[in-house]
């Protein structure tokens, strides 16, 4: 490329000054009429010509790509029907396409769905910037966008270069979808949790005011069917029958025209808390250790504790007056015949069978506890004589058989094989291991007894039952043989983990799902899910997966620690995993309620069309073919019926550069000495 360039040999004011007084001063003399007037006018324009230092320049030049952003859309919506093929198709031709224009850089990218918790959605334009973030302006030929149309980051303002959507899918689809709007986080176990959802059915054609089937299940369980009016919002009341979380599983009936059924179920995890903790707590002889129930349970707002200690046995005879031995009289029918099934939980300490309480009432806690209750018994001296309350109905729940036993020596208490497994004793504070001894403060006491049935969870002296859980139908028995746990909440030797051994005790008496020996459960986070199973057997059985576009998974967990087996994989689709082993299921969800990935999976030109068309590009439906690609000047038509335009920009590089006077000073001299003789002549004449 050759061109003119300057070089002024004057600061260009002083060039400007010179200009305009060399015009006034021929304009004058032409005005004048003198001769020769235009030939020093031509002087002195030869002389400014040549003081502006005219160069002739001539550049060798190597042109510059430009570069186009092709995003490819792998979000979860393109997995339905055959999107994915579409694209993919669509996108192996445009590379060859492409890869014949000359100058021209492709940068591709995709888009994928975040199972990261953020309802971000389809984010199409963060991958063009991010592709095209370090290109200067003028060198983008554009961005070709592979989609279904379901885009979430439209921008305010529209591309500087021409944007080229190409539409996977069809043309006017139909779909059905179920919302949850609100759903409260908490409810009172035994009360019912409320939810807002919502049923559409999209599409040309779709029918309004109809209804539609939704069915509810809560940790798997089934409830009755809900109608709900279409296009209408709809409140449902869901029972929470117990602590922790409480899976909800939401599930419209398919619609007349279903594109796909991954936005037709909902999960919801409602935490179940319990109002107030009914505690029946009967002491027996007094001790040193009494208070250690009543401090634990009194310092539990939320437990209401009704605690009755026996201070005269009937074989106690003095003269005292009846009306002077106790303030109230005790309430044993209200209490263990008509109240009995209002208790959450019912404790036992040091209480021997005195003749106080009917055996039919002890019938009555054992049927409590077959039924449902919760039973605990702190044993002392008593449990191994005469008076042991395995000499009443209650031997029927009852895991441990006294032997008649006591042992009466220094003992740090042991963790059991089976108890570094259960949920109750695993992980407790100072705790032995399978190679290190308890470093907790001793006992001096243990009530000899053989297990019957249930898990022995700690131990005693050469391996003796201390500790011993069981589940007797649908309740729960735990027996503790010693009295002596006041040690540790005085501190002795260091004290022990005494608080929250005995919180664990009394919440897995109560069925707190967190501390069940037996659980699935799973979680969704930053694009992994994670599984854990508790388990008391030797090995954990493989987890069938489920995810929410119907494809199936199977992995076995890895155990992490005594009772507990993990194992996380990676994912990348939102909505409802399903997950089962063969014995427990579980459910969860990943990302938000309400994800906008999931809120409406038809293939649409309406998002799109607006943006294509500011920035000079189009929208093509690949059900009509993979459009030619052009290239075009900026200015130009970027678009056609059967054709997509990407824009040239001509951008190129100096490599080389030559300069050489356009007027040297000699040939300056000669031309302005002409025109001054040719102005002396003509004024001779």
């Amino acid at each position: 490329m050759t061109r003119i360039a300057f070089d002024p040999h004057l600061p260009l004011a002083l060039l400007v000054a010179l200009g305009v007084a060399a015009i006034l001063v021929t304009g004058f003399s032409i005005w004048r009429g003198a001769r020769g007037a235009w030939a020093r006018g031509l002087a002195f324009a030869i002389l400014l010509f040549a003081l502006s230092g005219p160069l002739l320049v001539r550049e060798s030049h190597a042109p510059l790509p430009d570069v186009v952003a092709l995003v490819t859309d792998r979000s979860q919506s393109m997995g339905v029907g055959t999107r994915s093929a579409q694209a993919a198709a669509a996108l192996n031709t445009l590379r060859q396409r492409l890869a014949r224009e000359p100058n021209l850089i492709v940068r591709e990218t995709s888009i994928a769905t975040s199972t990261s918790g953020e309802n971000n959605g389809t984010e199409a334009f963060a991958a063009i910037r991010s592709a095209l973030g370090d290109v200067p302006q003028g060198r983008i030929a554009g961005a070709i966008l592979l989609t279904d149309g379901e885009v979430h980051d439209a921008p305010t303002t529209p591309l500087k270069a021409p944007l080229q959507v190409l539409l996977a899918g069809k043309r006017d689809e139909r779909d059905r979808k179920l919302s949850v709007l609100n759903a409260g986080r908490f409810a009172i176990v035994g009360q019912s949790a409320s939810m807002q959802l919502r049923v559409d059915d999209f599409g040309a054609g779709a029918a309004s005011g109809g209804t539609a089937e939704v069915e509810i299940s809560v940790d798997g369980k089934s409830l009755p069917t809900q109608v709900v009016t279409l296009g209408t919002n709809a409140t449902i009341a869901v029972p929470v029958t117990h602590e922790g979380e409480n899976i909800v599983e939401l599930a419209a009936a398919p619609g007349p025209a279903e594109l796909t059924l991954q936005n037709n179920r909902a999960v919801v995890t409602v935490s179940g808390v319990r109002d107030r903790l009914r505690v029946l707590l009967i002491s027996g002889e007094p001790h040193a250790g009494e208070r250690v129930w009543r401090n634990l349970l009194k310092a539990d707002p939320s437990v209401d504790l009704i605690h009755f200690t026996i201070l005269r046995p009937p074989d106690k005879q003095d003269a005292t007056p009846i009306n002077e031995l106790s303030l109230i009289i005790f309430p044993t029918r209200e209490l263990f015949s008509e109240k009995l099934k209002s208790f959450d939980l019912v404790i036992f300490d040091r209480y021997g069978e005195q003749g106080i309480l009917p055996m039919a009432y002890f019938q009555n806690i054992a049927n409590y506890v077959q039924n449902g209750g919760a039973l605990l018994v702190s044993s002392g001296p008593e449990f191994a004589r005469e008076q042991s309350l395995y000499r009443t109905p209650l031997a029927s729940v009852l895991p441990a058989q006294p032997t008649g036993d006591i042992i009466s020596q220094g003992f740090k208490p042991q963790v059991t094989e089976t108890g570094l497994a259960h949920p109750v004793t695993r992980g407790l504070a100072g705790a032995n291991t399978e190679t290190t001894p308890p470093s907790w403060g001793r006992w001096y006491r243990l009530i000899g007894a053989n297990p019957i049935s249930g898990q022995t969870v700690m131990s005693g002296p050469a391996g003796k039952p201390l500790l011993v859980l069981d589940q007797v139908q649908k309740g729960r028995v735990a027996e503790l043989m010693s009295d002596q746990a006041w040690l540790w909440a005085r501190g002795f030797e260091g004290g022990g983990p005494q608080a929250e051994l005995l919180r664990r005790l009394a919440h897995w008496l109560m069925k707190e799902p967190e501390l069940e020996t037996e659980n699935l459960s799973a979680i969704a986070a930053d694009g992994a899910l994670i599984i854990t199973r508790r388990t008391m057997g030797a090995a954990a059985r493989p987890v069938t997966i489920t995810t929410p576009s119907g494809k199936i998974l199977t992995l076995t967990p890895q155990k992490i620690s005594p009772g507990i087996w993990r194992i996380a994989t990676k994912i990348s689709e939102l909505g409802l995993y399903r997950l089962t082993d063969g014995e427990l299921s579980a459910v969860t969800a990943a990302g938000p309620l309400n994800p906008k990935e999931v809120a409406d999976m038809r293939a649409t030109d309406r998002i799109l069309a607006p943006f294509a068309g500011a920035s000079g590009g189009s929208v093509h439906w690949l059900n009509d073919g993979v459009p030619d690609i052009r290239r075009v000047y900026p200015g130009q038509a970027a678009s056609g019926r059967n054709w997509i335009g990407i824009r040239q920009s001509g951008a190129y590089r100096v490599t080389a550069l030559e300069q050489s006077p356009l007027l040297p000073a000699w040939a300056a001299l000669l031309l302005i000495l002409g025109s001054l003789l040719l102005a002396w002549k003509m004024e001779g004449r």
